[in-house]
């Protein structure tokens, strides 16, 4: 039986469309229990968690219960509390209104007594004023007049009292700090030995002949003004025989000008332009001469570990004299002697070194700063960052701020020392004798001086008193006076010692 292939190709397709329809209602039937299965697992979780949220609630309402109960308890408690508070205020307020009452009555009695007293103190008054008067009459003394008489007498046994005491103070504390501060002071000196001064400072330059003075001036004076343009000194051409001075204030630009004159005359060429380039020559030649003067007074001093400008500084010292002492010298004496009194306290040595070394540094500039050379030297130290404790000693060793570490006291004692011991310093004559004169001028202007001397080359000063006029008392105090006055007037190395003297003779003659 033969089919036709068309009906065999459409019954082909009918059976596969039949059979994708089966398989797609075969998957909607199981998609669709599937769905049913879930929404009846749905619909039992919502149960549960149905029960368990009417469970909550249950449980919330009882929670809120017991806490209302709680609060209601609380406010029952306080309740009560309050009123028991209420009644205890109550209490009070009446103890309180008694003692009102009770001090109101107080009062009132108070009130009058106090009127019964002031009318005593009238009758007082009157009776005090009666005998005031009639004291008056008995002594013929006014009650001022008593007062007065009565304060001088006291102002005189207290001031003679006063005196006693700090007479007997002053003993006391002389009899125990001498011999320590006399022992430290002699040792440490026996332990540093230094020459007695033998340089002056002059600034003397030697010619070959008197010729040269001509040159030096040169025509119309532009050699001479070319110089002192140029370091800022007076070079002086007089009458000494194969001489010239320099003369300025700043011992640095004296020194430049010492050595251009110097070099010109070996050199014979003198003229502006030249001596322009041997004042910065022998400037240079300087710096290098401080530089190095300042590294040996470091190594002299064993202080290292300095600032190359505070070396420099240092070194200028050299070029610097007090009294005839030489600066650079005197800060190596002096930190030598420093050292040598903390050992003997037995204090920190270094420091004290240090600041000893460095106490007069502010020299160095004291022609270019205004100011006192502690501050000046102070300031410049504190520029490079120096130790603060070394930095208030410069600042302190002359008393100027006054005496705030122990170092500056020891760096002043130290300072004295070296300015004060024999050989050290010297003064032109001049001075020395108005310093003389001075001394005898401020001693005169004193009442009851009869005569006055300096000796021991003005270290020294002998006072004679008027004995009616001046007793034990006013003697002890004119010294302290003088010596004050002293300190403030002059300046002076060292100390001068002050001496009051009092005698009364009593003369007869037998016949």
């Amino acid at each position: 039986m033969n089919i036709n292939p068309i009906y065999l190709i459409i019954f082909t397709v009918i059976i596969a469309i039949a059979c994708v329809l089966l398989g797609s209602s075969i998957s909607n039937f199981v998609r669709i229990k599937k769905l049913k299965t879930l929404t009846d697992e749905a619909n039992k979780e919502l149960e549960k968690v149905k029960s368990r949220g009417q469970e909550a609630i249950r449980n919330s309402k009882q929670e809120a219960q017991k806490i209302r109960a709680q609060a209601e308890q609380k406010t029952r408690d306080r309740r009560s509390e309050l009123q028991r508070s209420e009644r205890r205020i109550a209490k009070k307020e009446e103890q309180i209104n008694k003692r009102l009452a009770t001090l109101e009555k107080r009062d009132k009695k108070t009130a009058q007594i106090e009127t019964k007293i002031e009318a005593i103190k009238a009758e007082i008054t009157v009776v005090k004023k009666d005998e005031f008067l009639a004291l008056e009459k008995v002594a013929e003394m006014t009650i001022g007049e008593a007062k007065e008489r009565l304060l001088q007498e006291l102002d005189q046994e207290i001031s003679i009292e006063a005196s006693r005491r700090v007479r007997e103070s002053e003993q006391a504390i002389q009899s125990e700090s001498k011999e320590v501060a006399f022992k430290i002071m002699a040792q440490s000196m026996q332990r540093y030995a230094s020459e007695v001064v033998s340089e002056l400072t002059t600034s003397t330059v030697k010619l070959p002949s008197e010729e040269m003075k001509g040159r030096l001036i040169g025509k119309e004076g532009r050699n001479i003004r070319a110089l002192e343009n140029a370091t800022g000194v007076n070079l002086i051409v007089d009458e000494t025989p194969e001489a010239v001075t320099v003369s300025g204030f700043d011992p640095i630009r004296r020194e430049i000008a010492r050595m251009t004159v110097s070099r010109l005359i070996q050199d014979g060429r003198i003229q502006p332009s030249r001596i322009e380039e041997l004042v910065e020559k022998s400037k240079e030649e300087l710096e290098e001469i401080t530089q190095k003067a300042g590294e040996e007074a470091c190594y002299e001093a064993k202080v290292e570990g300095l600032h190359p400008e505070i070396i420099k500084m240092i070194g200028r010292l050299k070029f610097r004299y007090s009294y005839g002492q030489n600066v650079l010298q005197h800060s190596i004496e002096t930190a030598h002697i420093a050292s040598a009194m903390a050992a003997e306290m037995g204090i920190k040595q270094d420091i004290i070194k240090r600041g000893a070394f460095l106490h007069d540094i502010g020299k160095a500039l004291t022609h270019e700063v205004d100011g006192p050379h502690a501050k000046i030297g102070a300031d410049l130290l504190s520029r490079y960052k120096v130790n603060p404790r070394i930095v208030r000693a410069v600042a302190d060793h002359h008393g100027e701020e006054g005496w705030r570490s122990i170092e500056a006291f020891v760096v002043a004692a130290a300072d004295a020392i070296s300015g004060a011991r024999p050989g050290a310093r010297r003064e032109s004559a001049q001075a020395y004798i108005k310093r003389i004169e001075t001394l005898e001028q401020i001693a005169g202007e004193f009442d009851g001086v009869e005569k006055a001397y300096a000796i021991q080359a003005g270290r020294e000063m002998r006072i004679m008193v008027k004995p009616d006029q001046i007793d034990d008392i006013k003697a002890m105090r004119m010294a302290r006076d003088m010596t004050k006055k002293i300190q403030e007037s002059l300046e002076y190395p060292g100390q001068i010692k002050v001496v009051i003297i009092r005698e009364t003779r009593a003369i007869e003659y037998a016949k």
